[in-house]
């Protein structure tokens, strides 16, 4: 079977969708390409921190009436050292910009629901998926499925399919260049149908290791703790859990905790990764297929909405303005974002966590560092900038 198509879009993650969508409403011709169904798609539980750019976004995509209704909007943070506790005002410091808490299913449902009503083709459950004529100016796509072979012959390929996917593969070694830090401890996170400790997320800095208190809902809290990539999560019972939890972040939040059954619990391990360019030929590269940074600065989905964003706007001009700037451009423009998002992400795990070669020395300068961010409007100005997203004008 074969068909046509202007893009093709390999991945029907939050890169793949966003782009699906911001093509469609400029009247380009795109094709969704997934391996796996919607619910599995749907029910990965990432991200849950939107900044203000990904929320203006879905605004002007026309997908933002949920969100309106159920994110929660936060015009500040809180950092803990050692369970002092201390506010930093980012929609005063950044005049008025916030982060909204609305979860990566919630995103995914929502932008699934619209391709459903607009006519956006996704295929499900493409098996054996292969990219072929990227270097020349007729890439096509092949996959497997229901037992039926099927080709897409497309002006350009998206690779939007995350870090294990086949995109990126697909770009020479020769020309490829990778950057990578992977930290040596994980994040043993849960989730639980209680109240969060506070309305706000807390950062916390303790000499056992880092804890976040952060939130799904009003009713539905989502905790972390840092602990051993090796540590087996059968022996961490919910009452071990609440009890580490509360000893780091200190006895005031400690107090505002509401225990309960946990009904996820999991180790993600963290990782600081970057692979140049994020254009080969017809391919480009967006979201976690070309970066992927720790979850400290809530800045995975973020990034991949950002991507999307500059390369909708490039395929846009070269498709009404017959212009190839824009997507000449774009892997140098993204990277430049990507990169600040890398530094900041790298940063807050760097002064919030406690590494294994840690000695008192280097304890005493992370103590320093979260202690002068206490104190200086400024520090806290540039937390604050990064943390509610930087412009794209900054690319």
């Amino acid at each position: 079977m074969r068909h046509r198509t202007q893009v093709a879009i390999i991945g029907a993650g939050p890169a793949g969708m966003f782009l699906a969508h911001l093509l469609h409403a400029e009247g380009i011709d795109a094709v969704v390409i997934e391996r796996r169904d919607r619910d599995y798609v749907e029910g990965r539980v990432r991200a849950g921190v939107l900044e203000q750019g990904t929320v203006a976004l879905m605004r002007r995509l026309g997908l933002s009436a949920r969100l309106e209704r159920e994110g929660l909007v936060h015009g500040g943070t809180n950092v803990a050292l050692d369970g002092e506790v201390f506010r930093i005002d980012m929609a005063a410091l950044t005049g008025g910009s916030t982060v909204t808490v609305y979860g990566q299913q919630e995103v995914m449902r929502d932008l699934f629901d619209a391709a459903e009503d607009r006519g956006v083709t996704i295929m499900w459950n493409a098996e054996h998926v292969t990219l072929s004529g990227l270097d020349g100016d007729r890439p096509s796509v092949t996959w497997r499925q229901d037992g039926a072979e099927h080709r897409l012959d497309c002006d350009f390929v998206v690779g939007c399919d995350g870090y294990h996917g086949i995109s990126r593969a697909a770009i020479p070694a020769k020309v490829l260049r990778v950057f990578e830090r992977v930290y040596p401890f994980g994040w043993l996170g849960v989730l639980a149908d209680v109240p969060p400790a506070d309305h706000e997320l807390i950062y916390a800095n303790h000499e056992r290791g880092f804890a976040l208190a952060s939130m799904r809902s009003p009713t539905r809290s989502r905790y972390y703790i840092q602990c051993a990539l090796d540590e087996d999560v059968a022996e961490w019972s919910d009452d071990r859990f609440w009890d580490e939890l509360c000893l780091r972040l200190g006895p005031e939040t400690a107090a505002k905790v509401t225990r309960g059954p946990s009904f996820e619990k999991a180790i993600a391990p963290l990782r600081s990764f970057v692979a140049e360019p994020m254009r080969w030929g017809r391919l480009f590269l967006a979201g976690d297929a070309a970066h992927i940074v720790p979850p400290t600065g809530a800045k995975g989905m973020n990034l991949a909405v950002s991507d999307v964003t500059m390369l909708g706007a490039a395929l846009t001009e070269h498709y009404r303005e017959r212009s190839d700037a824009g997507i000449d451009h774009y892997s140098a423009r993204a990277l430049s974002r990507v990169w600040k998002a890398e530094r900041f992400s790298w940063w807050f795990t760097s002064v919030t966590h406690r590494f294994p070669t840690m000695d008192g020395f280097d304890r005493r300068i992370q103590m320093a560092e979260l202690d002068y961010l206490r104190g200086s409007p400024a520090a806290q100005r540039t937390l604050a900038e990064n943390y509610v997203g930087l412009p794209l004008e900054m690319a």
